[in-house]
């Protein structure tokens, strides 16, 4: 089948599509977008976390035909077209919450929706938020800081 879908704002087509094919492997293997990660393919860990319609969903539970038409954002899609790092890339970079990077992406994409929402989240906001995302690398200590960097720099209480 063919899956016609807006990935990042850019209308793309995946043509080949098996119907068991999740949306994770249309994004990863036919659209080259490796940014969300297939870590556990059960929903558990948060590692290919995206926006689907503006939901966040785990890309590996999503069927590809569920995706035909949706607008689906990627944690490559937070960028600006030019490169330039979303202020939640900028802040996990600053505040050394990247390790391995595998569960970077999902992290990001939960973090950038949070503060979308939340302009000046709490702990427990943050915490709550980031609960579906599994990190095997850190004690999340830095991914808070980075979520708290993020907002405190869009508020201007910290310096860019």
């Amino acid at each position: 089948m063919r899956v016609n879908l807006t990935v990042n704002g850019r209308p793309r087509t995946a043509d080949d599509v098996w119907e068991g094919e999740s949306l994770l492997y249309v994004l990863r293997e036919r659209l080259g977008l490796p940014g969300a990660k297939n870590a556990c393919e059960q929903g558990e860990c948060g590692s290919c976390t995206v926006r689907l319609d503006g939901d966040l969903v785990c890309a590996c539970l999503v069927a590809a035909g569920q995706a035909e038409g949706a607008d689906v954002t990627t944690v490559e899609g937070l960028a600006e077209a030019d490169g330039t790092l979303a202020p939640v890339q900028r802040a996990f970079l600053d505040a050394g919450a990247v390790q391995c990077g595998f569960c970077t992406p999902g992290l990001l994409m939960v973090a950038d929706d949070l503060l979308a929402s939340h302009s000046n989240p709490t702990d427990g906001d943050i915490r709550e938020a980031l609960s579906g995302n599994l990190c095997r690398c850190t004690g999340y200590e830095k991914i808070l800081d980075a979520v708290r960097l993020a907002a405190a720099r869009a508020d201007g209480t910290a310096p860019r």
